[in-house]
């Protein structure tokens, strides 16, 4: 008999059979495509139309200027992950969906963490990109960071995402370090109708319901509701990780496009809100982890005519974390943004804005002889006022200078100033450098952590002299479509940090401080070719060299492993193909590098579904996924580190 902690796993595949398995699917996907160039009904139509690349190129980006510009004519190592390859790729959570970007590094730790980042310092509780879902920072002051096991939407409701590689502070703010990850859903006009979605398989199950309406006063209405549960995962010798989760969710968005003041005047508001709550089970406490939230948001966008918006919003958010064994927390958020885009003379953008947050945050620790924040509770403020202007110098040269003063209550006022140029010497082709600085500013760890939690704190003490993480980076970036089945991006960089995190001995035990400085140097660049009208391949490549050094006379104590866990390389593959004018095919494969402290080896990792729509509005899929092998850890010490198992799951969808 099978031992209780064991979950049946599908059976091996050799390297021989997986090299002829993965020789067929390929070649079953070349006689498909060359096959399938017959004109397809509706029903195929607007997936196919989503995946042109000439649309590719002309998609609104909102990230890299805070303004909507074309793909093409962003100055910014940026990727658009759209809301066909979302669902195309089979991804379940926010974290599968982000693994599309060839520019972000997507570790999965066990059920519920990861390890999301570009361009280094990956960590579960990386400190150095920006979320943001509709417009909420996603972001907790005990860390500079996300944790992802509190984050999740509707897939089927995102209509992009758009991932940020490089600073992006002047727009957005400290913290934006090395990438912004914008995550925008779709109005409620473009979700009319009932849509249900259900699936499961040996690692996960779940559902979800979505229904759309009208509104009086040319208003838009969505409802949705989300349940998933995730499976413990297990270690190398199969003994099971407490980590199951149970998460539901549910919330709202309403839209009004009201009618224009005049010819040049419309306005439009928005509202939307989340309730969610997930239980996680952790080992060894018998206790359970629970993570719960709610948010509402509201929008107001007011086009003044003659190239002029006002744009205003505000959010509240609560979350609530209990932590056994460490901590009950909750946090309330207030923010304000406000910004006013114009054009005061001819060839000259002008941008300003004003923002500020309030961050309530109530600390109860459970073990204080281990572990405390001191002070508890505390209630933090972020202000901050910004200006960028875009020139066109000549017609096809334009020049982006902005600044940022932001303050916080550790440091005080940062400044935070980007300059960029691109320049178009043929149609089709974009040639661009940026400069910028940028900083992660302190967050309560930092500053307030104490281990044990009563004097002496002999293993970490928070640093009351804890300063900012500065960063100078330098970009330069090709972007070109040469024709209308290829385009391609380059981008290289160099980031050059001062005043790392570091920790140092003190009168009271080790502390943090800032003695670590270093540069991280890499080349990223990815490129998508459609092969015939119902072929499309895709491929990313990013190499990476960070070299970082304690300064003179510092000590730094553990060296430098504690900034993060980062491959040298990773690569990616996929290819999507439409056959029989009702079936899609998508295979995608990832390489990542080992990783060096702790050691994670090398894996390779294949994805594949199989779609069928056998009714305009019902469609069923099967993914399989870690085809290449059984299981792989992408995280973690060894020996109890989870290990990532093959799955499979199916999911049927009904557009109602």
């Amino acid at each position: 008999m099978m031992p209780a902690n064991r979950r049946p796993t599908l059976l091996p595949l050799g390297v021989p059979t997986l090299r002829c398995a993965l020789a067929a699917v390929f070649a079953v996907q070349v006689s498909f495509a060359l096959g399938a160039n017959s004109p397809k009904p509706d029903v195929l139509a607007v997936n196919l139309a989503d995946l042109t690349l000439e649309q590719l190129s002309n998609i609104e980006v909102t990230s890299v200027s805070k303004r909507s510009e074309r793909l093409a004519d962003a100055a910014a190592s940026v990727y658009v992950i759209s809301a066909d390859d979302i669902r195309r790729s089979g991804a379940t959570t926010l974290p599968e969906a982000l693994r599309l970007a060839p520019n972000l590094q997507v570790a999965r730790a066990d059920a519920n963490q990861f390890a999301i980042s570009a361009r280094g310092f990956a960590s579960v509780l990386a400190n150095k990109m920006l979320v943001l879902i509709d417009g909420r920072t996603v972001y907790s002051p005990l860390f500079s960071g996300v944790f992802w096991e509190a984050q999740s939407i509707m897939l089927e409701d995102v209509e992009r995402i758009e991932v940020i590689s490089g600073p992006g502070a002047t727009l957005w703010g400290s913290n934006a370090v090395n990438g912004v990850i914008n995550i925008l859903t779709r109005g409620a006009k473009d979700t009319q109708g009932t849509l249900v979605a259900a699936g499961g398989g040996n690692d996960e199950k779940g559902g979800a319901i979505r229904h759309g309406l009208v509104l009086p006063n040319g208003g838009s209405l969505r409802l949705y509701g989300k349940y998933s549960e995730q499976s413990h995962t297990s270690d190398a010798s199969r003994a099971e990780i407490r980590d199951a989760s149970r998460l539901w969710q549910g919330g709202f968005r309403a839209d009004w496009d009201a009618e224009p003041q005049s010819a040049s005047s419309v306005r439009a508001l928005t509202l939307h809100g989340d309730v969610y709550s997930n239980v996680i089970d952790q080992a060894p406490s018998p206790a359970l982890r629970r993570v719960s939230g709610a948010n509402v948001l509201g929008r107001w966008i007011h086009n003044l005519g003659n190239d002029a918006t006002l744009k205003m919003q505000a959010y509240f958010e609560r979350t609530e974390r209990k932590q056994p064994g460490s901590i009950d927390e909750k946090l309330d958020t207030f923010d304000l943004d406000v910004q006013h885009g114009f054009r005061p003379i001819p060839d000259h953008t002008l941008m300003w804005g004003f923002a500020y947050r309030r961050q309530i945050d109530r600390v109860e620790n459970l073990n204080i002889p281990a572990f405390a924040l001191s002070p508890a509770s505390r209630t933090l403020d972020l202000a901050s006022v910004f200006l960028q202007d875009e020139v066109s110098i000549w017609p096809n040269l334009n020049l982006t200078a902005g600044i940022k003063f932001e303050r916080n209550d550790f440091t005080g006022w940062e400044y935070l100033p980007n300059v960029r140029v691109g320049w178009k010497p043929t149609t089709g082709q974009l040639v661009w450098g940026a400069v910028s600085r940028t900083v992660r500013a302190p967050s309560r760890i930092d500053r307030e952590i104490f281990l044990p939690g009563i004097p002496p704190s002999s293993i970490v003490n928070g640093g009351p002299n804890f300063v900012s993480e500065v960063a100078a980076v330098y970009e330069l970036g090709y972007r070109v479509q040469p024709s209308a089945a290829l385009n391609w991006s380059v981008t290289a960089y160099h980031h050059n940090f001062d005043r790392l995190r570091s920790l140092e001995p003190g009168p009271a035990g080790p502390m943090f401080d800032n003695r670590i400085e270093g540069t991280v140097n890499g080349i990223e660049t990815w490129a998508a070719y459609r092969l015939t009208d119902s072929w499309r391949v895709r491929a990313g490549f990013v190499k990476q060299k960070q070299l970082f050094r304690v300064q003179p006379g510092a000590t730094a104590i553990g060296g430098t492993a504690a900034l993060g866990n980062d491959p040298e390389f990773w690569w990616t593959l996929g290819s999507a193909i439409d056959f029989f004018d009702n079936f899609e095919f998508d295979v995608s494969a990832r390489r990542v590098g080992s990783l060096p402290n702790p050691q994670v080896p090398a894996y390779t990792a294949v994805d594949a579904r199989l779609g069928w729509k056998f009714r305009r509005d019902f469609e069923l899929s099967l993914r399989a996924s870690n085809l290449s092998d059984p299981r792989h850890a992408e995280w973690g010490v060894a020996p109890g580190r989870a290990e990532i198992e093959r799955s499979l799951f199916v999911k049927l969808l009904w557009r109602m």
